[in-house]
Parts: C-alpha cells; structure tokens; sequence
C-alpha cells in the first residue's frame, strides 16, 4: 500500500513541477523550488521503486516523513493550493496513518492541514470557507483511513499467521497418521508374520517334546528347533529394517519391479511349496521406491492370503504396462471371500491385511481392484505419469 501512495505522488509532482517552477521567484527562489522538485521527486521514486528496502527505514524514523513534508510546503507555496500538487499533500496524512497508526496519522494530518491553511491565507486566495477547508478536511479523512487501512491489514496478517499455523500443525498431525498408518502396515507384512509364524512352529515344537520318551523324534525337536531360531533371526532383521526405515527415511532410487515381482513369486514358491508362478514382458519397469514398495507389498500380502485362507493350488502373477499404468494381477484357484464381506467385518474381526493393501494403494495413488469368484483377483493399476 505504501508503494502505490508514493507511486500517485510521483505522478502528481511530475504534473505539478513545472507550475512551481515558473510561479518561483526568480534567482534563490527558483534554486529552492528545483531543489524542492529534485528532491521531493526522488525521494518518491526510490521509495516506489525499492520500497520493500527502503520502507523499514521510514517506518523506523517519522522525522524523515516530516523533512519530506517540509519541501513539500515550498512546492505547495510555489505552485499554489489550487494545483494538482495540493492533492499530493493529502498522501502524507494516509502515509503516515499506514505507517505510524492513529497517532502518527492524527500529527501528519494536523500538520499538512496548518500547511494547507497557512499557504492559503499567505497567497490571499479569497474563497468561501469551505472551500478553504475541503483540502485540510480531506487530510484528516485521509489520515483517518489510513490508520484504519493499517489495523485492518495487521489484523489480516494476524490471521494468515494463525491459518498458516494451523494448517502447518494439520499437516504435521496428517503427517504423523500417515507414518503410524504405515509403520502399521509394515509390522502386519512383516514382524506380526512372522512372530506368528514363530508360534505356530514353537507349538509343534512344545506338542513334540511333550510326547512319551519312547515316541521322541530327536531330528524332529531339532529341525524345528531350527526353523523357530531362523524365523527369530528373520524377526530380527525386519524390525532392524523397519527402525532403519524409520530414521533413514524412504531410499528414492528405481527399482526394477518386474524382477522383484519375479523373485518374489519364485522366494514364495521355495517357502511355501504353492506354485506362484510369474508373467511379465521383458520390459523392465523402473519405478521409485516410494511406488515399488508398496506394489511389492500389496502383492506380499496377496501371495500370503492366498496360502493362508484360500486353500489354493497355484497362485499366478501378472505384469503389464499400458500406455498409461502398469497393471500387477495376483489371482489364485482358492475358495473367496463370503459374500458382502466388507473392510469393516474384516478389521473388527482382527484381520487387517486387506485394509493395508487399500491404503498402500491409496498412498501411491494407484487403483486397486478385488473379485472373489471362482478364486480371488487382486488388480493393482499403478499410474506412470
């Protein structure tokens, strides 16, 4: 605001200059008056041109809008009231009401107001009273609305202030859901199976020890001995990875995921004894970790569902690239989901694997699909802009 008033008085001393210059007194008036038309001209152009530099120091001393008002007065003189440069006088006051508030604008509306009336009564300029108080009144309106104008922006920063905190304080607490969201999903993918896994082997392994000692199966004990120690150590090295995960942040490199989808099916193959077998162009398909993570994931979790609760034979994978996504289908021979089962039954009955698919999903902004007919299809439509 205080760029576009020194942007009007700049128009207006232009307008108003050579008046003053051609009413001055010839010899050290008119030196006077050009100094003042330099001066006053200059000073309103460095301020329009740099005002975010030059502005602080006009607020910090009100002394240097009262030097400026000064020369201002001998223009005023020069010119006469009756000239566009009388209107330049009424800037001041709205200056300094942006500037200084109430009292500033009350002190500079005073002054340019006295100026005005004093210039007046000095060049005799005989008018009707108002007419002699329209330009001194207007100061004082000017000086009103600029304090006004000033309180009204302060309080509108105020409140950018406070909206640009809460939106920052929004973003954090989304933020932090979206983390615990995540770190959710990856202990159910990962430790929570495994530690189940560790369960089940540790009974079989109680359940055999507890047999009469004429009916021991010492390589039995040990293997799954072995088995119980290998899956603790894999428990380890997961939740070592998700802590790692957690202070290093997400890699942003590219991953191939056609070759991860192959290893995956083919490591599932080897641990699960169910065939998953894996269908993919030669193409590779570059993506970043932050949407190569949770398609490998979602199609973790699917392979998983399909040994766990389908009861399947065979489970197939397939990757295709269309001009605008890549499609990843898991879809096994199993026995469904009942019918209407919904997200909701599923997580109020303990079962949160569907749900973290839905929101990996959601988090790389792809598209996922389930049918559960004659067997179930997961179909993943990734973007690729």
């Amino acid at each position: 605001m205080g760029r576009q008033v020194f942007g009007f008085r700049l128009a207006m001393i232009a307008v108003a200059s050579p008046a003053a210059l051609l009413n001055a007194t010839p010899g050290l008036g008119t030196r006077l008056v050009g100094s003042a038309v330099v001066v006053t001209f200059m000073t309103s152009y460095v301020l329009f041109r740099d005002w975010q530099r030059f502005g602080p120091l006009l607020l910090r001393h009100p002394s240097l809008l009262a030097v400026d008002t000064l020369f201002g007065f001998l223009l005023l003189v020069s010119a006469g009231p009756d000239t566009t440069l009388a209107y330049v006088s009424v800037c001041t006051p709205l200056l300094a009401g942006l500037l200084y508030s109430w009292r500033g604008a009350a002190v500079f509306a005073s002054l340019q107001a006295l100026i005005l009336l004093a210039v007046s009564e000095t060049l005799k300029h005989h008018t009707a009273v108002a007419d002699s108080l329209l330009l001194p009144g207007l100061c004082v309106i000017t000086g009103a609305m600029g304090s006004a104008l000033r309180t009204l922006m302060l309080r509108f920063g105020a409140a950018g202030e406070a909206l640009t905190e809460a939106r920052t304080r929004l973003a954090a607490a989304e933020a932090v859901s979206a983390e615990r969201a995540r770190l959710a999903r990856e202990m159910h993918d990962s430790v929570t199976k495994t530690l189940h896994g560790v369960a089940l082997i540790a009974d079989g392994l109680a359940d055999s020890t507890a047999a009469s000692p004429d009916r021991l199966d010492p390589a039995l004990i040990r293997r799954q001995a072995e088995l119980v120690a290998t899956a603790a150590r894999r428990a380890v090295e997961e939740s070592r990875g998700l802590l790692t995960d957690l202070r290093a942040g997400q890699d942003s490199g590219a991953t191939d995921v056609g070759a991860e989808l192959e290893s995956l099916a083919t490591d599932f193959t080897t641990r699960t004894s169910l065939p998953a077998t894996y269908d993919g162009p030669a193409t590779r398909f570059p993506l970043t970790s932050a949407v190569s993570r949770p398609l490998l994931s979602i199609t973790a979790e699917a392979l998983e569902n399909a040994y766990r609760h389908a009861r399947a034979t065979r489970v197939d994978v397939r990757a295709e690239a269309t001009p605008t996504h890549l499609v990843v289908t898991i879809r096994d021979d199993g026995r469904g989901l009942p019918r209407g089962t919904t997200l909701e039954d599923l997580s109020r009955e303990g079962h949160f694997g569907l749900l973290g698919m839905t929101e990996r999903a959601a988090s790389m902004g792809a598209r996922l699909l389930l049918t559960s007919d004659e067997g179930t299809e997961v179909r993943v439509e990734v973007p690729l802009t």
